[in-house]
């Protein structure tokens, strides 16, 4: 990323916080402008949420006190979607392959999916994938046994559903969480 492009990724991230203050009342812009001063490579992270349509937005800290980013776009990013669930996934398909897998766009994108639990709490923040499906992070028992899970928000409602990990549909993608 160069100098313009930082200069433009902050102010947007700033613009989207200081829009969206009840995702994160506690926190000042100061605190967190200084907390990625302090990390870099959070910004090249942040900087591909923004690219891929996530509208990244500071939705409060965890619980050891890092500030987290979580996409923010009203449907799962479009720059995200039509992938498979993980790697072997995508490896395991023979035919009609997707572009790719959400746990490897993820990973390559220094960000991780959201959890039942983030997505849920998500949810508390404003209506999200209203039209659209996001691939959570799904646990080892499931994902042994072929499956994955993914959430959307239906007749006021947030459900979780499951799905074959070699599936791919072109309204399902992932948002994604990153703690600085």
């Amino acid at each position: 990323m160069n100098s313009k492009e930082h200069d433009i990724l902050l102010d947007t991230l700033r613009a989207r916080f200081e829009t969206h203050m009840h995702r994160h009342e506690s926190l000042s812009w100061t605190e967190v402008r200084e907390r990625l001063k302090s990390k870099p490579e959070a910004l090249r992270a942040l900087h591909a949420m923004e690219e891929s349509g996530g509208e990244p937005d500071v939705i409060g800290k965890d619980e050891n006190g890092r500030i987290a980013f979580c996409d923010c776009s009203p449907e799962t990013p479009l720059g995200r979607r039509s992938l498979c669930y993980d790697e072997a996934a995508l490896a395991a398909r023979k035919e009609n392959k997707p572009q790719g897998s959400a746990l490897g766009m993820a990973a390559a994108m220094g960000v991780e999916l959201l959890t039942e639990e983030q997505y849920r709490a998500l949810q508390q923040l404003g209506e999200f994938d209203l039209k659209t499906s996001s691939w959570i992070a799904t646990p080892p028992e499931v994902r042994k046994l072929g499956g994955a899970l993914f959430c959307d928000r239906r007749y006021g409602k947030v459900f979780t559903y499951h799905n074959g990990v070699q599936s791919y549909y072109a309204v399902r993608g992932f948002r994604a969480v990153l703690t600085v």
